[in-house]
């Protein structure tokens, strides 16, 4: 089980309390750390898409210009964004053996994977 995030994002710091609280083992990926490859992003914006794993309420969003804004409308322009700031990917992400399982954190959606 795979986390990835930015350690001081709050949402990031709940899911990981409540991953610990209920003693699920996982690896962490913090981006601003650790970066992101093109593979691993690309894999995601297959699995997910851009709609899903941009955060759109975010800062890094809202402080973009309007007019780089509206150039993210498909998969690859969405991926060079997540590439340049990462911190515009909703955050958590949370991945099994390679497939990703969901974006952001929402408890009850944890337990249903879990099983709790």
């Amino acid at each position: 089980m795979k986390l990835y995030g930015i350690a001081n994002c709050n949402t990031v710091k709940k899911a990981r309390s409540w991953l610990e609280q209920h003693g699920v083992e996982y690896q962490f990926h913090d981006f601003k750390k650790h970066g992101l490859e093109a593979e691993l992003a690309q894999a995601w914006l297959q699995q997910m898409g851009w709609e899903k794993l941009i955060n759109r309420s975010g800062l890094t969003w809202r402080g973009l210009p309007d007019q780089q804004k509206q150039t993210i409308q498909d998969n690859s322009a969405a991926l060079r964004l997540m590439l340049e700031k990462p911190s515009v990917i909703k955050r958590p992400l949370l991945e099994q053996d390679g497939k990703l399982l969901h974006a952001g954190f929402d408890e009850a959606i944890y337990r249903k994977f879990f099983n709790l």
